[in-house]
């Protein structure tokens, strides 16, 4: 029966078509591929990206069952393939981004509207083996209707109040209710995928670490890992373990000011200005110890630019003392303010159901319910000697999303003093190996899993260059959540949930 199989049992007896590691990359021919499609209708095989070459589409696919990864790839001879989205509507999005930048036409796919693609680009399918000539004039974005009485819309952005990035939300609602949402993204688009081709492993470096400027450190770490596994080489054991420093140091900074910004959006500003202090602090930190408030350019391919001064491990000491004070004592802030109970709780329901679906990861899907961590499936170093603990609620509400963010900074206040007393001498950076190959890797970030893939070759430059960022999938979740929910409520929504614009557009 469908779902009894193993991703491994299913590909069993293909090749390899390229030295790619960790994860094996298979090619399945066009009848292979629509049993692929086929399967996953059925399976729990979980969707972890897609993406495109110019004559290529691959599939990075994780059995639930086992924690087995491999990516699937399919030579697109007529520039057509089956669409996964016809199956799996995490897909359709980026089936859709897949069209627009390399021009492979997803079959079956009920959506033909563009994603990226605004029809302000000086050239169509960029990324094509040959590009088409730019849309005649700039076209109106059909969103999808809504019917009822007494419906109206509301158009929201792509410019907001404050330093916020673009995106436009459609609104249709029913006096305050919403009845749909529909998100319309694409402003921040750079052509990442496109400027990383044929530039070299520290160029990308630099460029992987600004997709998302609030995640630099667990993107600069996926790339680096990707390369590593491409090239064969071997990172000291010290860098291992600065590397998970630094991402902790991230995600903490970065959880303490949602919790603050969704407690704002909930007429609760004192919060903010609290948890925007310790945000600062950490950020002083950083500076101080690692040259670079967001720790900007500090992970490399073969391990980290520099060392953690001698005064680093007190200095970070003194810092989680009063840390852990103060994030507990704003913890029972936000417990015992009524107010926001009345705001966050049994607010932008995400269902577990859904969450599973979409595969959603980060604290929106442990807030539903789903548990899924990267540090821990498929796992890297040094995480398998820090016994870490994933918090997981059921509620899927706003409140839950904000009590998964208090675990997951005390956890983080954990680990780094953890990291701190069991961290190894040594070097922090070792020399890469001259030799091509592919590599991927997949991170776990404050939002979830960000996954790279690369393909690099002897003169130490990028082929190919993908990422993945956690928000493609968590955006339709958004819209979901909102759902039944009051228009005034939706700041509170999408700031629980947070989604990356340029994470997503890229």
């Amino acid at each position: 029966m469908i779902g009894q199989e193993t991703l491994a049992e299913f590909l069993a007896g293909l090749e390899a078509v390229a030295d790619c590691a960790p994860y094996p990359r298979v090619r399945l021919d066009r009848g292979g591929w629509q049993s692929l499609v086929a399967r996953l209708a059925g399976s729990d095989w979980g969707l972890m990206a897609e993406w495109g070459e110019p004559d290529e589409i691959h599939v990075a696919l994780r059995d639930e069952s086992d924690g087995e990864i491999r990516i699937v790839s399919h030579r697109c001879v007529d520039r057509r393939f089956a669409a996964i989205g016809t199956v799996r509507p995490a897909a359709i999005r980026l089936e859709r981004a897949i069209r627009d930048l390399w021009g492979l036409e997803p079959e079956g796919l009920d959506d033909r509207r563009p994603w990226l693609d605004h029809g302000r680009w000086p050239v169509r399918q960029p990324l094509a083996l040959r590009p088409r000539d730019p849309s005649p004039s700039s076209f109106a974005y059909p969103f999808l209707t809504a019917e009822g009485e007494g419906l109206h819309q509301i158009p929201v952005g792509p410019v907001h109040a404050g330093v916020i990035e673009p995106g436009h939300f459609r609104f249709h609602a029913q006096g305050e209710t919403v009845v749909r949402l529909e998100a319309r993204l694409g402003y921040t688009h750079k052509g990442i995928a496109g400027l990383a081709t044929g530039r070299t492993i520290g160029e990308v470096a630099r460029l992987a670490g600004r997709i998302s400027g609030d995640s630099t450190v667990a993107y600069a770490l996926a790339f680096a890992r990707a390369v590593e596994a491409a090239t064969g080489a071997d990172v000291p054991r010290r860098a291992d373990w600065l590397r998970a420093l630094m991402a902790e140091l991230e995600r903490l900074a970065n959880h303490l000011a949602d919790i603050g910004g969704i407690c704002n959006d909930a007429a609760f500003a004192v919060m903010l200005a609290q948890m925007q202090v310790l945000r600062e602090r950490i950020l002083g930190v950083n500076r101080a110890l690692f040259g670079h408030r967001l720790l900007m350019d500090q992970v490399v391919p073969g391990g980290l630019v520099a060392d953690l001064p001698p005064e680093g491990p007190e200095t970070i000491k003194h810092l989680l003392y009063g840390l852990h004070k103060d994030v507990e004592r704003a913890r029972h802030l936000y417990e015992n303010t009524p107010s926001l109970s009345d705001r966050t709780q049994g607010t932008g329901i995400l269902p577990s159901a859904l969450a599973n679906r979409f595969g959603a990861g980060g604290y929106v899907g442990r807030a539903s319910g789903r548990g899924h961590d990267a540090r821990r499936v498929p796992g890297y170093p040094p995480y398998e000697m820090l016994d870490l603990t994933v918090p997981m609620l059921l509620e899927g509400d706003v409140n839950a999303r904000v009590m998964v963010r208090f675990a997951e900074a005390a956890e983080s206040l954990r680990l780094i003093n953890r990291i701190l007393l069991e961290l190894p001498d040594g070097p922090v950076r070792a020399d890469l190996p001259l030799r091509a190959g592919e590599g991927m890797a997949v991170i776990e970030s404050f939002r979830g899993e960000v996954l790279v893939w690369v393909r690099v070759d002897e003169a130490g430059r990028v082929v190919r260059f993908h990422a993945h960022d956690p928000s493609w999938f968590q955006w339709p979740l958004l819209e979901a959540a909102i759902k039944g929910n009051i228009v005034a409520d939706f700041p509170l929504c999408n700031k629980s949930f947070n989604c990356s614009y340029s994470g997503h557009d890229q």
